[in-house]
């Protein structure tokens, strides 16, 4: 008898717990967006426009925030001191995989990349951004601030 009662108890959980994934499942399902939501770079247009080119392209001021904000920040931990390279590639290459023009940096800060670099949009203000990108493009060129001892 105690027997026929454990295996009745039993019997009534499994259905019970059975149950509540199944209501679960579809309370779950019934409250997923209705088009999926993008996670990290997505290849297209964005729902945020940004300008093509840094607003701060030429701008002195705008270039040495820049070199202090990717000091500030620890860029260099990884891209090296003069973004020579280190565990992060080289940021003074001429060749880059996802694009040199200002946009395609500002993204890569923003959103990330695959394989380690972070995406700093949620953190860090486009305007800093916008700075640090400005400090990128300066290098290899006369205007590029606190310069490698190499550099002609």
């Amino acid at each position: 008898m105690r027997s026929s009662l454990m295996l009745l108890l039993a019997s009534f959980l499994a259905f019970a717990v059975a149950a509540c994934d199944q209501t679960r499942g579809a309370a779950a399902t019934s409250a997923l967006p209705a088009t999926p939501t993008a996670v990290g770079p997505v290849p297209g247009v964005g729902g945020v426009q940004n300008p093509s080119a840094s607003p701060y392209a030429n701008d002195a001021v705008a270039v040495q925030q820049g070199r202090q904000l990717f000091v500030r920040m620890n860029c260099s931990g990884c891209h090296g001191g003069r973004a020579g390279g280190g565990m992060g590639p080289s940021l003074r290459d001429v060749d880059w995989i996802y694009g040199s023009r200002d946009d395609q940096i500002f993204d890569s800060i923003a959103e990330g990349r695959a394989h380690g670099m972070p995406a700093w949009g949620t953190r860090v203000p486009a305007d800093q951004i916008w700075r640090i990108v400005a400090y990128i493009k300066s290098m290899r060129t006369p205007q590029e601030p606190d310069k490698p001892e190499s550099f002609p």
